[in-house]
């Protein structure tokens, strides 16, 4: 995986959780966050928790006595999240997936939201969450389906891969959407020590408030925009346009709705 594929730095964390947070983030963290088992007390881990939009249901929903760390590798995205209202029960740590700072048996749940494509090594990650977690405590993931079943993402991929045709951008279709298939994600998680593995397709609708939101999402909220800038360093509003008018082309203008559709993992330790 290129280096600049994990880096989410400068404007990227407020334009990600601004253009795609209500998009497409939201209704998965809604999902993920019902299926936690009940918890009255414990704490909860969440790591790669990003912009925090999963870590802000958990703030929200969660007892008081039950303690909730976030973690991510990026520290711009844990201070973007940090900013967000109801979040002081929150403990925020600027951590490494593969190589967590924390005691074994520790945390009763571990939670990762659309972060586990971006492991270097996810077996390594993976025998991280079990080495955290008591023993039989949960782990709850989701990852992204085939960039072909998430049209929004697609049409913005294509639109600005035909910008530069020498060396499209590949980003979306190269990490986010490229850990799908059942069967990797159970051998992977088995390699890891992992049992009572789940794996449920879900489908949803995702929402914008205009054509243009997700452009600007996935063209300058995402580590895609590392890809333009490498390429033309002023060729960001250029492939912003494109983008917008193709998703104008597919869903129209103003207020859009694409189907969508995500992975959702469980896991025993």
């Amino acid at each position: 995986m290129p280096t600049n594929d994990s880096i989410f730095a400068g404007s990227i964390p407020e334009l990600y959780d601004r253009h795609l947070g209500p998009v497409i983030f939201e209704p998965y963290a809604t999902d993920l966050v019902r299926r936690l088992p009940k918890l009255g007390d414990g704490a909860i881990l969440e790591i790669a928790a990003g912009t925090g939009i999963v870590t802000q249901k958990l703030a929200a929903e969660l007892p008081m006595a039950v303690r909730i760390v976030a973690t991510d590798l990026n520290q711009p995205m844990l201070d973007h999240a940090a900013s967000k209202s109801g979040m002081a029960r929150v403990t925020f740590r600027q951590a490494d997936a593969l190589a967590l700072p924390f005691a074994a048996a520790e945390f009763d749940v571990v939670v990762c939201q659309f972060g586990v494509m971006f492991f270097p090594d996810r077996v390594a990650a993976y025998r991280e969450a079990l080495r955290v977690l008591k023993p039989g405590g949960q782990f709850i993931l989701n990852v992204w389906d085939a960039l072909s079943l998430n049209p929004l993402a697609e049409v913005a991929s294509n639109a600005v891969a035909a910008q530069f045709p020498q060396n499209p951008p590949q980003f979306l279709a190269r990490v986010p959407h490229a850990y799908h298939e059942d069967a990797v994600i159970r051998s992977d998680l088995a390699a890891a020590g992992f049992t009572n593995i789940a794996i449920d397709t879900v489908a949803l609708t995702c929402r914008a408030a205009s054509h243009g939101e997700p452009a600007i999402g996935f063209c300058q909220g995402s580590p895609m925009r590392n890809e333009i800038e490498a390429r033309d360093p002023n060729g960001l509003p250029a492939a912003t346009d494109a983008a917008a008018d193709a998703l104008a082309a597919r869903f129209g203008t103003g207020a859009i709705e694409a189907p969508m559709q995500a992975k959702v993992v469980t896991a025993s330790a």
